[in-house]
């Protein structure tokens, strides 16, 4: 490893975010580090170009510029991307691959703090928390705000699970143990898989027509892109909850604020169309949402076990070990 470099090409508050102390001192027993100058736009293939010019690996994180073939000729020594995040398409290009740059992500890490904020949703909606929350603060008088529709348990009720991605497995483990019955869609899961985590295996319907709370927790791809339209919220029962913190495209949106705007249903929502939000936008307007800021993987656990992931990629790759969580140009096409 003598002589690696190893570009992190982050910006200072990803770097805190991500790379605390132990982690970095990691790093650095890896390699020779190289950190962009102070205040400088890594978004910027100007400011990326100098930094990556004698770079074995890059360390990339939340606006990072793309690696195209302008910059890939710039660093002739690159040879593998580790991103702190899980998406990797805002970094990647075919140029890259083509170049034989490998490519590894931390999604994992992310999986537990997603189903765990899709669990504190489920508890939101279930108890009409952010109804009692919105009437208070707009100046509803004491008892309207006391007027919700109907509150339920969780222990008991139907749960339907759309994917059984990470994220959907970590939801999925955390209502089963506060008692919920767990239906589960995902086509590539077998019944007796599902049956091995402890839920039921079904169609997309009939989870939807048959579950007081629907969590989203699929990728995007050509067949999951709009998945839930308006022929499918019909499907949700009265007063049922729909949350999603996995894409925004798995959703038509105008369907759902049609139905939403009916007051219907209720929604969990941490992922948008528009991102950000437009202040005007009439989901913030809504007594029956709740709305959060794309920030479901955001807890200092869920970094720092990203970071702790990055460099142990780096490792493995160093010693020319099989990565783990390696994208190759086939998932990076499959997946969202």
């Amino acid at each position: 490893m003598s002589g690696t470099v190893i570009a992190l090409a982050v910006s200072p508050q990803v770097r805190q975010m991500f790379l605390d102390d132990a982690t970095v001192a990691q790093l650095a027993r890896l390699g020779r580090l190289r950190l962009p100058p102070p205040d400088a736009d890594v978004g910027d293939p100007a400011v990326l170009a100098p930094l990556l010019a004698d770079a074995d690996v890059v360390v990339t994180g939340w606006g990072t510029a793309a690696l195209t073939a302008e910059l890939l000729t710039a660093a002739p020594r690159l040879r593998l991307l580790a991103h702190t995040g899980a998406s990797v398409k805002p970094f990647v290009t075919p140029a890259s691959f083509a170049r034989g740059v490998r490519v590894t992500q931390a999604g994992d890490a992310m999986a537990y703090a997603v189903g765990e904020q899709a669990l504190a949703l489920t508890l939101a909606l279930l108890h009409r928390l952010h109804r009692f929350d919105h009437a208070l603060r707009t100046g509803e008088d004491w008892a309207t705000a006391k007027a919700a529709p109907p509150r339920q348990e969780l222990r008991g009720a139907i749960v339907g699970v759309v994917g059984a991605s990470r994220t959907g497995r970590a939801y999925l483990e955390l209502v089963r143990a506060l008692g919920a019955r767990v239906l589960v869609a995902d086509p590539y899961l077998s019944a007796e898989q599902a049956d091995r985590l402890g839920a039921t295996r079904v169609d997309l319907d009939d989870l939807l027509a048959g579950s007081l709370v629907v969590s989203l927790h699929a990728p995007v791809l050509p067949e999951t892109t709009g998945m839930i339209g308006a022929r499918e919220l019909a499907l949700l029962p009265d007063g049922a909850l729909l949350v999603n913190t996995a894409r925004a495209a798995l959703v038509d949106e105008a369907a759902l604020l049609a139905v939403l705007s009916t007051g219907r249903i209720d929604a969990a929502l941490d992922v948008f169309d528009a991102e950000p939000l437009p202040v005007d936008h009439p989901l913030r307007a809504l007594p029956n949402v709740l709305l959060t800021p794309h920030e479901s993987a955001g807890t200092v656990q869920s970094r720092r076990r990203a970071g702790a992931i990055v460099a142990a990629e780096v490792a493995r790759f160093l010693r020319g070990e099989p990565l783990r969580h390696e994208v190759t140009p086939d998932l990076l096409t499959s997946t969202g």
